[in-house]
C-alpha cells in the first residue's frame, strides 16, 4: 500500500493571483492499493458525507490520468482518504486530493513520473498552479503556465514566519469565487498588483516580514470577493492591529490568513472574535509553513 501525505496550501497571498502558494503543516492522508477487481474508496474526516466513492471523485481522476500516460492498468484500485484540510475553505483541499492521488498511483505504478510531469497533470486537472505547485513542492512556489508547461520557482519560508488561519464555518466554492471577479481590469489596478507582487516575493526572499503589509495588498479579486465572506474586511483590520505583518483571503476563501512572527494566539483570539461579532462562527488554527510537499512511502497492510 502506498500512503501520501500532501499539505494544505494558501494560494495567490494577496496580490499574486493564479500564480503564488504556500504550503502549510496541514495534511491529509491519501492511501491507495492495487485489489483483484474493482474500486473502493473510504473516507475519514472532514468532508466525508460529501465526497464521493466512485469514479467521480477526484482522487481516482487524478490517479486515472497517471495510469493513462504510463500505460499502466490496475485490476483495481482500495482508496482510503484521511482528511485534516477543510473542504471549499480556501485551504487547497482540492489540490491535496489531485496531488496525492497523482502521487500515490505514481509510486504504485512504478514510478515513472518526474514531479515535472506530475505537476503538469495536476494542473490539467486543477486548472491553475497556484495550489497544486505548493503541495507538491512545498514552500513558496511561484508559478505560471508558459505555452503549456508549468514554470516554477520555490522559495524557502522565511525562518520564523507563521500563520494564523480563521476557517469560517461555511463552505464557498472556488466557482462561485471566481463568478464574482470582472472579466477586466484598469491599467491603474493590473500596476498596482504587479508592483506588489514583485514586493512580495522580494521580500519573502529576503525575509522582511516589515514589508508585507503593503505587499500583500491586492486590487484583482479581494475587494470583489469581500461581500462572500461577512466581516472580512474588519477581520482583516484587527488582524493587523494586533501584530499581523500582513493579512488576506487564502485563495478563493472564506479562509482569511495572517502572517506573523509573534502575537499569534492574539491575532488567533482577535481574528475568532471579529469574525464572531459579524455573525460567523470560525475556527482558528495557528500553522507553520512546510518546506516540504507530498511525501510517499510504502507500507506493508
Amino acid at each position: 500500500m502506498i500512503r501520501v501525505h500532501v499539505p494544505a496550501t494558501t494560494a495567490n497571498l494577496g496580490p499574486g493571483f493564479d500564480c503564488l502558494g504556500m504550503a502549510l503543516k496541514l495534511y491529509n492522508i491519501v492511501e491507495m492499493e492495487e485489489i483483484s477487481a474493482g474500486l473502493a474508496v473510504e473516507i475519514h474526516g472532514d468532508g466525508a458525507a460529501d465526497i464521493p466513492r466512485d469514479e467521480s471523485n477526484i482522487v481516482y481522476q487524478a490517479a486515472h490520468s497517471v495510469f493513462k500516460e504510463v500505460a499502466y492498468q490496475p485490476s483495481g484500485l482500495r482508496i482510503k482518504l484521511t482528511n485534516q484540510i477543510p473542504v471549499c475553505r480556501g485551504l487547497g483541499s482540492s489540490a491535496a486530493a489531485i496531488v496525492g492521488g497523482l502521487i500515490a498511483a505514481n509510486k504504485l505504478s512504478g514510478s515513472k513520473l518526474t514531479n515535472d510531469k506530475l505537476l503538469e497533470l495536476a494542473v490539467r486537472v486543477e486548472g491553475h498552479p497556484d495550489n497544486v505547485a505548493p503541495a507538491l513542492l512545498g514552500g513558496i512556489t511561484v508559478s505560471t503556465a508558459v505555452e503549456g508547461e508549468v514554470q516554477y520557482m520555490k522559495i524557502t519560508p522565511p525562518a520564523g514566519m507563521k500563520t494564523v488561519v480563521a476557517v469560517p464555518d461555511f463552505q464557498l466554492s472556488t466557482k462561485l469565487a471566481r463568478e464574482v471577479l470582472p472579466s477586466q481590469v484598469s491599467l491603474n489596478d493590473a500596476v498596482f498588483n504587479v508592483g506588489r507582487a514583485a514586493l512580495l516575493v522580494t521580500a519573502l526572499c529576503q525575509g522582511d516580514l516589515s514589508k508585507l503589509c503593503y505587499a500583500m495588498e491586492d486590487r484583482l479579486h479581494q475587494n470583489y470577493r469581500a461581500s462572500l465572506v461577512p466581516g472580512m474586511k474588519k477581520v482583516l483590520a484587527a488582524a493587523r492591529l494586533v501584530g499581523a505583518k500582513g493579512v488576506v483571503l487564502s485563495g478563493a476563501g472564506p479562509t482569511l490568513i495572517a502572517f506573523a512572527d509573534k502575537n499569534f494566539e492574539l491575532i488567533a483570539k482577535v481574528m475568532r472574535d471579529t469574525f464572531r461579532e459579524n455573525g460567523v462562527m470560525a475556527k482558528v488554527m495557528v500553522l507553520e509553513p512546510s518546506p516540504i510537499g507530498a511525501t510517499a512511502m510504502e507500507v506493508v497492510s
